[in-house]
């Protein structure tokens, strides 16, 4: 028997059947190749052979107008399927590994003797045409499944058990250690994109339930998580502007932080009502750590406004978007440094805390880079303004040149992975002005005007090729340790890292990461995708220590930053028995490994399982907004009385 091959030039189906073309006996000996990703077996066949679930490259399989009573559950290794039928057999059941199948377009299941659906086919969101017909189901179902295949899956999705346990504690990981030639202050900082609400749609993420995406539900894990980090500064995108006002700003102020927000730039041509649905960029800092001095709005659309050059690119394709950044310039308090040693008075430094977020679209990836190039232009302008107007001890301006001796800390979703130009330019200091991600488009003269230059031995240095930033950033994540934190951004469509943390290596040292979730628990779980019940948002929450380093300091000469995977676990903010390194215990003393030991306060012991927290909930299954449990374990969606009591119906 010779192997079906499916001619390239016409289409696979017609009138709902394959077109397929038997390879001759000439075409066999004379070497031709087949080429086949489907298959059909049909007649009077009662069993299937196990091999069929090894044929992995199926796109569609055919097992209609047969015998069969039992489909095995390794029909999940066929994970290419795209077009499963198998009607007009004998199944009274389906099995849940059905629901694997994530590719799948078309199930055809009519005629058969099913009663009961398995609510794993809820997981089947890129389904489009689903077959019922000629089956005893319950008026419930359908009733369903005459308003629409979505309606039926939605309610399946939403009423299967969450059993997944919660992820693993993300490792934190030493990448450097703390000067130690006099007492400094560290501090941490987090960014995070909570996922805005209107963003969260069934079309989007059609593999989460409908009430893990519900902001109520999802909201709630993000304060728990934000609050169990406890991170001294906190950078937040994607945040509603009602949601600001009406949630996080209270939430954070009862845990002791400030705050400032901006909205997209979009707001300011909306009536009261429709501004309040725009989300923006949020900073929060803790009050017994920082002190505001003053705040900053940058709007890319503006910026591209006013340095278009003349410029049809830069009007058309840069200023229409509307993403922003803001930052928040910062005197340090006396509780930053943590009883330090300090005999008088703790001194004052300033931190600038940047926020951005910039345009998602690949397409545009000159549009992003731009907005980095505008980002840095206007942070440079700020840099300047503080050491001319708010330098500690009222000292005089430094100049515009000393803005590279500034603790800046930049955060953001930059939708941008590690290999792009946004992250050259803000990690090397420059890009070409003919980059790649330019797309061929000539931008030089509007790129001029962001030109700054770069400092070597002193001297300003400017490269009428490239285009520069003065500052001298390293990224929390960078090459040596991306294998910790292989994706900041989680869903079906695409997995990468996009979000980062950069610094002022010449003021700041980074001192640790925490690493990101374990990819075996999304491969053990079968997770497709983020935001997941355990998992609030698209995108995971970065974590970082820093030591303030004083101006002027230098640093010992072994005082590189080694990246120490094996130091994990123990330094993870909010663990046990995790500890900045300047904060003593209650003896004052440095335990061996030189970090100190505290006994009390949030990082006492069992502190990481008080209530609320994120180990609190490390072994608890999920309950759904009904706060039902479905006692006999069942996952199906079956006859009568059952379905009342179901888990997670709403």
């Amino acid at each position: 028997m010779q192997l079906i091959q499916m001619p390239k030039d016409e289409p696979k189906h017609r009138n709902g059947r394959r077109n397929t073309q038997i390879m001759t006996q000439e075409e066999a000996k004379s070497g031709k190749r087949s080429h086949w990703e489907e298959l059909e077996i049909t007649g009077t066949i009662r069993n299937l052979s196990p091999a069929i679930w090894r044929l992995s490259h199926l796109t569609a399989l055919f097992l209609n107008d047969n015998q069969l009573s039992r489909i095995s559950p390794d029909i999940s290794r066929l994970q290419n399927l795209l077009c499963l039928d198998l009607s007009s057999n004998k199944l009274r059941s389906l099995p849940a590994e059905l629901g694997d199948l994530v590719k799948l377009r078309e199930l055809m299941l009519n005629h058969n003797h099913l009663r009961v659906l398995p609510y794993e086919l809820g997981k089947l969101f890129q389904l489009q045409l689903l077959g019922l017909k000629g089956n005893p189901l319950t008026s419930e179902i359908t009733g369903l499944y005459q308003t629409g295949t979505n309606n039926l899956l939605t309610y399946l999705l939403d009423n299967l058990a969450v059993t997944t346990m919660k992820p693993p504690e993300r490792e934190w990981v030493r990448t450097g250690d703390p000067e130690r030639t006099q007492s400094m202050a560290s501090f941490y900082v987090m960014s995070y994109n909570v996922l805005c609400d209107k963003y969260a749609t069934r079309q989007l993420y059609g593999y989460c339930p409908p009430w893990a995406l519900n902001w109520e539900y999802r909201r709630k894990i993000i304060i728990r998580d934000i609050q169990y980090y406890s991170a001294d500064i906190v950078a937040l995108q994607e945040v509603e502007t009602c949601e600001y006002h009406a949630f996080f700003e209270p939430e954070m102020k009862a845990q002791g932080y400030e705050g400032i927000f901006n909205p997209k730039s979009r707001a300011k041509h909306m009536n009261e009502d429709e501004r309040q649905h725009v989300d923006g960029c949020a900073i929060f800092w803790k009050v017994a750590k920082f002190t505001l001095v003053t705040e900053h709005l940058v709007e890319f659309n503006q910026v591209a406004m006013l340095n278009n050059e003349g410029s049809k690119d830069m009007l058309n394709r840069v200023m229409t978007k509307d993403n922003i950044g803001i930052a928040a310039l910062l005197e340090t308090n006396e509780g930053l440094y943590n009883n330090g040693g300090y005999a008088g008075e703790c001194p004052k430094q300033l931190v600038l805390a940047a926020n951005a977020h910039m345009h998602w679209d690949p397409e545009f990836s000159d549009v992003k880079l731009i907005q980095t190039v505008m980002l840095c232009h206007e942070l440079k302008r700020m840099c300047d303004e503080a050491n001319q107007s708010f330098r500690p001890g009222g000292r005089t301006s430094a100049g515009p040149s000393e803005c590279h001796k500034m603790a800046l800390v930049l955060c953001g979703d930059f939708n941008s992975l590690p290999d792009s130009g946004v992250v050259e330019y803000l990690q090397t200091g420059k890009v070409s002005a003919t980059h790649q991600d330019f797309k061929e488009i000539k931008y030089s003269k509007c790129l001029s005007t962001f030109g700054h230059g770069m400092r070597t031995n002193g001297t300003l240095q400017v490269d009428p090729k490239s285009v520069t930033h003065p500052f001298k950033f390293n990224s929390c994540y960078n090459e040596s340790n991306y294998s910790l934190l292989r994706n900041t951004n989680y869903t079906y469509d695409f997995k990468g890292i996009i979000d980062y943390i950069f610094y002022a290596r010449t003021q700041l040292k980074c001192l640790g990461v925490l690493g990101g979730i374990e990819e075996a628990w999304f491969k053990l779980n079968s997770i497709m995708g983020c935001p997941h019940p355990h998992v609030p948002s698209d995108h995971i929450p970065l974590v970082t220590e820093f030591q303030l380093l004083p101006e002027g300091y230098q640093p010992s000469p072994n005082s590189s930053n080694p990246i120490t995977p094996h130091n994990t676990g123990p330094f993870a903010p909010g663990h046990p028995h995790n500890v900045p390194f300047s904060q003593p215990n209650s003896f004052g003393s440095l335990a061996p490994n030189g970090l100190h030991q505290p006994l009390h306060g949030r990082f006492a012991p069992g502190a990481g399982n008080r209530p609320g927290s994120a180990n609190s909930l490390n072994n608890s299954p999920i309950n759904t907004p009904n706060g039902g449990q479905n006692p006999t374990g069942s996952h199906m969606l079956g006859l009568g009385g059952m379905l009342g009591g179901m888990n997670g119906r709403r």
